[in-house]
């Protein structure tokens, strides 16, 4: 009943959450400085005549008042479709769900790589703190940490592709050949620095956090009481610093969905990946309103979802932290 109680809350804060993102997203739009006309007719804007114009803005509803276009797109959402995407000629539910398809495989992969290296850089440095591989992690971790996403792939796209020939420069898969014949490795092949590039950003907070909960393990009194029983280091570690070290961990590791999605829309920018983060520049770029708003959306359920897993295992490991009980 607790349980119940507590996700019904937390259903209706998000519902309040994805009321006021919808709201703020289509007014930031609204203010930008782009013609949503010129927006979608790109380079050939100066090829269409006035009464064209005029055409396509009343074919997609430009020429409405903005507080019209925004009940317009509310009243579809009620009914469970988020609009037409303009710059894709498809429902902006099925633009999310391919593109989405796509990216999934590539969030994965980052997110279990940057999860479990992180936590076991961070259980190595904290068991001897001030030692050559404690000082060596540390660099790596404040190294990536201050390295701008796009910059390290575009490193890692010069040597690994351009320079090594190693992985494709890029998509996700080879040019011409259909969706449907592309191989699982090939798929793979294609996927592999992206997503190793995406795990190398996200590992430095977590080896960090993880570090630190294990060095207050390591000083504190039951573990010289066991040191002085003759307890190892990693003894101690594995018997008593694993469950206190997983918790910062893994609320980083659920929390970081949002970063996580932040960094893949410059890493498939890099990249050429055909994901939803590069659909989410194009709908900028073109102003494609309602697929925007949907890209927000999804988003903010897509971060909520995370937070809410990383609260609820939050409290079933460490019941003395309020949460559900409260």
């Amino acid at each position: 009943m607790r349980l119940t109680r507590w996700f019904l809350r937390r259903s209706l804060r998000l519902a309040a959450v994805l009321g006021v993102v919808a709201v703020v997203a289509f007014s930031l739009i609204q203010l930008a400085p782009i013609d949503p006309v010129d927006a979608y007719l790109g380079p050939q804007m100066a090829q269409v005549s006035p009464e064209q114009r005029a055409i396509i803005a009343q074919r997609w509803g430009f020429d409405q008042p903005a507080v019209s276009q925004f009940f317009h797109w509310a009243r579809q959402l009620l009914q469970g479709e988020l609009g037409w995407s303009h710059i894709f000629n498809q429902p902006v539910n099925e633009v999310l769900s391919q593109r989405f398809q796509t990216s999934f495989a590539l969030l994965l992969l980052a997110w279990v790589g940057s999860t479990v290296l992180g936590f076991l850089l961070g259980v190595i440095a904290g068991m001897r703190e001030g030692s050559f591989g404690d000082r060596l992690i540390c660099l790596y971790a404040y190294g990536v940490a201050s390295t701008p996403a796009f910059w390290l792939a575009i490193v890692a796209l010069l040597l690994f592709s351009v320079t090594l020939g190693w992985t494709p420069i890029c998509c996700a898969g080879p040019s011409g050949v259909l969706r449907n014949d592309v191989t699982w490795w090939t798929r793979l092949h294609h996927l592999l620095l992206p997503a190793l590039t995406l795990a190398l950003l996200g590992i430095a907070q977590i080896t960090l956090h993880t570090r630190a909960r294990m060095v207050a393990v390591m000083e504190s009194e039951f573990a010289l009481h066991a040191m002085a029983q003759g307890a190892g280091r990693w003894d101690i570690a594995w018997r008593h610093g694993m469950r206190h070290a997983c918790l910062p961990a893994m609320t980083l590791a659920f929390a970081s969905w949002g970063e996580l999605f932040g960094g893949s829309i410059l890493i498939e920018q890099v990249f050429a990946y055909p994901g939803l983060g590069q659909a989410t520049v194009e709908a900028g770029l073109r102003s494609d309103i309602p697929l925007l708003l949907g890209i927000a959306l999804f988003t903010t359920l897509f971060v909520s979802t995370g937070n809410l897993i990383a609260d609820f295992l939050h409290t079933r490991i460490d019941p003395r932290l309020p949460g559900i009980a409260s």
